[in-house]
């Protein structure tokens, strides 16, 4: 039985560090051509930034670690069913998945829509869901809070970014200008 509940304890961690990511997976398809043809050519960014091939690999130890700590929460909340509506989650885990959402969305907007105003007024939202669900999280489990600082810390310089990526091009500010935005 001390088995059995070890191999799932294990199963529901992994499953934890491996949802976040799934996003970060969908969002390549609307980078992969947007990267090369428009944000490498076409927008003008600050010479601060981080060199593209370090996103991938940042975003994905953070979402890792944002789905560790939500299992961490998870188990300390007590196992709540996911299966149900989610509605009936405890707190600290609806600001989890709401945060989640929010943050695979960004990209389309960003670079599916090309709608960099758009991304940006999402990415507030995000940050400050973000903030709160570390805040939830630490009250839950210190370790769980913890983990979520280096996704704040990377998300600050995103919002940075993008902030001066929308001052920097006003013409793609609402869309592609060839669209009549």
């Amino acid at each position: 039985m001390l088995l059995h509940r070890l191999i799932m304890a294990w199963w529901h961690a992994v499953i934890a560090v491996l949802l976040p990511n799934i996003g970060g997976v969908l969002g390549a398809y609307f980078t992969r051509n947007s990267i090369p043809k428009w944000y490498n050519k076409q927008l003008r960014k600050p010479n601060w930034r981080p060199p593209n091939w370090t996103f991938g690999p940042v975003w994905t130890f953070l979402y890792c670690t944002m789905g560790y700590a939500s299992y961490r929460v998870w188990t300390e909340l007590g196992y709540p069913s996911l299966l149900g509506s989610p509605f009936h989650l405890p707190y600290p885990l609806n600001a989890f998945l709401l945060q989640l959402v929010m943050n695979w969305l960004w990209t389309p907007m960003f670079f599916g829509m090309k709608n960099i105003t758009l991304a940006l007024v999402e990415m507030v939202m995000l940050d400050a869901v973000v903030v709160l669900t570390m805040l939830r999280f630490f009250e839950v489990d210190s370790v769980a809070g913890l983990l979520f600082v280096p996704y704040v810390i990377w998300l600050s310089l995103a919002t940075c970014l993008t902030i001066s990526i929308w001052r920097a091009n006003p013409k793609w500010r609402y869309g592609d200008p060839s669209k009549g935005h």
